[in-house]
């Protein structure tokens, strides 16, 4: 029997917080393909993953984001999508396996670690479907083929996150659904408009809703462009719209470029934290963050929904 995320969403779980900034602390080139971490610096990876349910995370993602043929194409990586989608996921999966989180009411029987839920990230291929940059079948092949190497890694369900296409967003929900069976998360980025509450595009959370239910995906959702405020008012459209489970994963604020030149987020854990009880409020089901955010951030994140 598959994994059911509409049970495990009956209760308010916590997510992960950003990967790309732990990686670039760690020592991750920019511009370099953090993928690529997967086979060359494992342990790095696994890392982070261990940061964020040591945090209170009852899912993790997995650094696979730009883990299809498009994206690796231009880092010479298009042949390696099945090895490094898979080992990415292998690797969340290795850190759930053997790390206690801190806090022990969220323990299972007998005081053994509570089972952390790996959910494989999956991002945009960076190209405009009404531009018809490439076609259709080649978009559907690249997600599907990562799709299934992520399902064959052992994940839980796959998270199609930071989309600002609802054009290629059902593109990649159809492929991963024809791929695997796992359950499929959409979420796109709300981060325009004069509401800051549509995608670059011009979709709208009720868009994304009747798109997700049409196509069979398990949860519906928003993550990165802006803050968690804005976010309430998403989440709280997307429950307006659908009964689907609701993923919500804001940044830390609105960047900011430091007189280095190097991009900040201003929102400190505690401040973050303090928009926990409107999202559950509005409606979100998994709660976590996006850029700027760190398993600091993802603590309080646990403690606000405790």
């Amino acid at each position: 029997m598959g994994f059911d995320l509409r049970a495990f969403a009956q209760r308010v779980r916590v997510t992960d917080g950003a990967w790309g900034t732990q990686f670039q602390k760690r020592g991750l080139a920019p511009g370099s393909s953090p993928e690529l971490w997967n086979v060359e610096n494992p342990s790095a990876v696994e890392s982070v993953a261990e940061s964020y349910i040591k945090a209170g995370s009852d899912v993790i993602l997995t650094n696979t984001f730009g883990a299809n043929r498009l994206v690796l194409a231009s880092h010479g990586l298009a042949g390696r999508v099945a090895e490094l989608a898979e080992a990415g996921v292998r690797l969340s999966r290795k850190a759930a396996a053997g790390k206690t989180r801190m806090y022990s009411e969220f323990q299972g029987p007998r005081g053994k670690p509570a089972d952390v839920k790996i959910f494989a990230s999956l991002g945009p291929t960076g190209k405009i479907v009404m531009m018809e940059e490439v076609s259709k079948e080649e978009l559907s092949a690249a997600f599907g083929e990562a799709a299934e190497a992520m399902a064959w890694g052992g994940a839980d369900a796959i998270v199609l996150e930071t989309f600002n296409e609802l054009a290629e967003a059902r593109i990649a929900l159809q492929a991963v659904r024809k791929a695997t069976d796992i359950p499929v998360v959409v979420s796109l980025t709300f981060a325009s408009g004069p509401d800051k509450t549509a995608t670059m595009m011009g979709d709208k959370p009720a868009d994304l809703a009747k798109m997700a239910e049409a196509e069979g995906a398990a949860a519906v959702g928003a993550n990165c462009g802006v803050g968690p405020d804005n976010y309430v008012a998403v989440a709280r459209m997307l429950r307006d719209a659908t009964d689907l489970p609701v993923w919500i994963k804001p940044n830390a604020g609105l960047p900011v470029v430091d007189k280095k030149g190097r991009t900040t987020f201003p929102m400190s854990p505690p401040e973050f934290a303090a928009f926990v009880p409107k999202l559950i409020a509005a409606g979100a089901n998994f709660i976590g963050g996006c850029c700027g955010t760190t398993p600091a951030h993802i603590e309080a994140v646990r403690a606000a929904v405790r």
